[in-house]
């Protein structure tokens, strides 16, 4: 397999052969991604195809998928490396006679903190280094593909630090200096939109915003995800979720909840939907009690085809 996207048709061919069935502006921005080796940002809700958009990208392009997942708290040293003190201990001990040979001839204390001061490079090395997400991508030997999910749950700190690596494609370890990329990875950042992200990162990245799909490109991924659900019920279960997102609801439905209301209806043996089986199986699609009775005092309408 080709290591970069030829055109935006191969693009879209090859995200569909690993079942992601992109629009024609996800497959534009696949390709511009790769070939530009620019971030791009995909903002959306939840449950759209986001997180899968990298993971078919990485399939597709044949590279490793390194994820990040962010949340509040997150900060360098858990996104981009941490120091094996334990290790480092273990080491230490191996090596005691080895000190104590070091330290020998050592007049004062100072003297003695010197020279273990020069040691330092030691026990600070490569060998003794934990590579978080980031720093592996970096570092990686081959080409790879890094997700940071969910970056509006990072806190603005956070984001001008990820800033900074995205423009350099390195990273300084204070102890060791400045590392390159080995390889330039293709960087996939989602948001949910919990918060504005700055102008800074944006400019940084190409911008894909995926909404829920149209009727048919919805029935298509259930068609492809599910292909032992018949046509009837599939499009009765697409046609469904299609109308309860036309409610006011706390959180409407997404792809992957109509994919599981699909699938367990083939599991209760049903081959078309019912205002009972409806009711009896909302909570497989609607996560808020006042969402499920909304949605129960739209029953019949929910059902017609």
């Amino acid at each position: 397999m080709p290591s970069s996207f030829e055109s935006v048709d191969d693009a879209g061919a090859r995200l569909e052969a690993v079942g992601y069935l992109p629009s024609k502006s996800i497959s534009t921005v696949a390709f511009l991604m790769d070939r530009l080796e620019k971030p791009v940002l995909i903002e959306g809700p939840a449950g759209v195809g986001k997180t899968e958009f990298a993971r078919a990208l990485s399939q597709s392009l044949g590279r490793e998928l390194v994820r990040l997942q962010c949340y509040e708290g997150l900060d360098e040293a858990k996104a981009l490396y941490e120091w094996e003190y334990a290790k480092q201990l273990l080491y230490t001990q191996l090596l005691k006679d080895k000190i104590g040979e070091l330290m020998a001839g050592a007049m004062s204390l100072k003297e003695a903190a010197d020279k273990v001061a020069a040691s330092d490079s030691i026990f600070f090395s490569e060998r003794f280094l934990l590579p978080r997400p980031i720093l592996k991508s970096l570092t990686a030997d081959q080409p790879c593909v890094l997700l940071v999910d969910e970056i509006d749950k990072a806190d603005p700190e956070f984001e001008a630090f990820l800033l900074e690596v995205l423009a350099d494609n390195a990273v300084t370890v204070p102890e060791l200096g400045t590392i390159k990329a080995k390889h330039v990875p293709r960087v996939v950042l989602t948001s949910n939109n919990a918060r504005e992200l700055s102008d800074a990162l944006k400019r940084r990245c190409l911008h894909l915003a995926i909404d829920y799909p149209t009727r048919e490109r919805e029935l298509a991924i259930v068609r492809r995800r599910l292909p032992h659900v018949s046509e009837q019920l599939a499009t009765a279960v697409v046609n469904a979720v299609g109308k309860l997102r036309a409610l006011e609801l706390k959180k409407a439905p997404s792809i992957s909840e109509t994919l599981d209301w699909a699938q367990a209806l083939v599991l209760l043996n049903a081959d078309s939907l019912s205002p009972d089986l409806v009711a009896q199986t909302l909570n497989l699609v609607l996560k808020h009690e006042t969402d499920v009775e909304k949605a129960k005092a739209n029953l019949h309408s929910l059902t017609q085809a």
